[in-house]
């Protein structure tokens, strides 16, 4: 099954909004075997709206418009529809219900308009909005199928979670299993890690394999298709295992996580507590620890040491250490880690000082970072890092780096 995702709505077109929901559906739609060919956005203009229609059934089997289903008069999606298919509209009654249900628990008026919100395309299949109140609508005619959903995300995602994607599923002619699996990777880029797994990508068949650029990092999706789930995981492991050992030293975890989670799951397992000194992320390190819940146990605090005088005064970084070797040196992130762990009781002190940009420090370019990682009973590293980016970025991908260097030492 072919699929094209059209998305209606005039603020889509003039920025207002992102186009999420394509993104949402794409996704969705390809772990469960539906190719999209084509994302087409279109205003709230009937006309432009119909020409959209007959486009994309001359190249989908399935298309799924998303927004236009409200009370106002630019609410015109399902209208549109029903009158390209010669199909009229009827009132769904457990949408009218549901929406008259909402009014009077709320206290609020209805209006006569929100009735229109209970409209559906006769003989469609109506799906639930659990979340709103406009039902989403399923329906095939001859070999063309048709979903309509609710265009605000909170809506949405959920309709099809629980409804679309099952009513997708029952048109598939090919009962397969599809299974994915994502697996995260920091500290190489995607060209390199594309050019490492080369042979990998040029032979994939099933499974398949595709690296995607993220923030800082890089994800690798595998996607399996087999009539046996079981057969079909054991095709992911065998691939992974063969993509780690190209690329497994930068590998760091599954999924929908971060490298301050898989960070923070270390620490937990392991029991240990965690101090930081930050001069150039000025308290970054532990804004992105405490934005995780339960993180008490772990991080017992820190010292933003910015200028020189705090991290003489605070940091207990000796003087001769600052004029001999700057505080942009490896002696610098070493005193700093070791002493906020020995002030604060720690089990681990991290450190981050270096020169964020845009100007440069000490006669070190923008860019120019070190990072303490002082660990009870071992001997206490600093690893430098080099840097090409905008003050911000910098800032966010030194952290970045040490949640990275200091899951390697946990690990080792």
């Amino acid at each position: 099954m072919n699929a094209e995702i059209v998305a209606v709505g005039t603020e889509l077109l003039l920025g207002q909004i992102a186009n999420t929901n394509a993104q949402f559906l794409s996704e969705q739609l390809a772990e469960i075997g539906v190719n999209v060919y084509y994302h087409t956005v279109v205003g709230d203009n009937p006309k432009r709206l119909e020409r959209a229609i007959v486009q994309a059934q001359e190249r989908a089997d399935l298309i799924i418009f998303t927004g236009g289903l409200g009370p106002t008069k630019d609410d015109l999606t399902k209208e549109t529809i029903a009158k390209h298919l010669g199909r009229k509209l009827i009132s769904d009654e457990a949408a009218l219900q549901t929406i008259i249900s909402y009014f009077q628990k709320t206290g609020r008026v209805m209006t006569e308009n929100n009735k229109k919100q209970a409209l559906v395309v006769e003989g469609a299949k109506v799906l639930p909005n659990e979340h709103g109140m406009a039902p989403g609508m399923f329906l095939k005619i001859d070999t063309s199928h048709y979903m309509l959903l609710p265009g605000p995300p909170h809506e949405m995602q959920p309709m099809f979670r629980k409804y679309g994607r099952s009513a997708v599923l029952d048109q598939l002619e090919a009962k397969e299993r599809i299974e994915s699996r994502v697996l995260r990777y920091f500290g190489i880029g995607e060209a390199q890690l594309a050019e490492e797994i080369d042979d990998i990508l040029e032979t994939q068949s099933n499974p398949t394999v595709a690296p995607l650029a993220g923030d800082n990092e890089v994800t690798v999706r595998i996607t399996a298709r087999h009539q046996s789930e079981d057969e079909a995981v054991l095709m992911i492991d065998e691939m992974e295992k063969r993509v780690n050992e190209r690329v497994g030293e930068h590998f760091y975890g599954y999924g929908d996580t971060s490298l301050m989670r898989e960070l923070l799951k270390v620490l937990e397992g392991k029991n240990l507590t965690i101090a930081a000194a930050e001069s150039l992320t000025g308290g970054l390190f532990q804004s992105e620890m405490t934005a995780v819940t339960g993180v008490s146990t772990m991080l017992i605090g820190g010292i933003v040491c910015y200028s020189n005088q705090s991290k003489l005064k605070l940091c207990n970084v000796k003087e001769d250490t600052i004029n001999n070797h700057g505080v942009v040196s490896e002696q610098c992130a070493v005193e700093l880690a070791e002493n906020v762990r020995e002030l604060l009781g720690t089990d681990i002190g991290i450190s981050f000082t270096g020169v964020a940009g845009p100007d440069s420090l000490e006669g070190h370019p923008a860019g120019t970072i070190w990072i303490g990682i002082s660990l009870k009973d071992k001997p206490t590293k600093a690893f430098l890092l080099n840097l090409a980016g905008s003050r911000n970025g910098n800032r966010k991908r030194t952290v970045q780096y040490g949640c990275y260097y200091l899951l390697r030492e946990l690990k080792n």
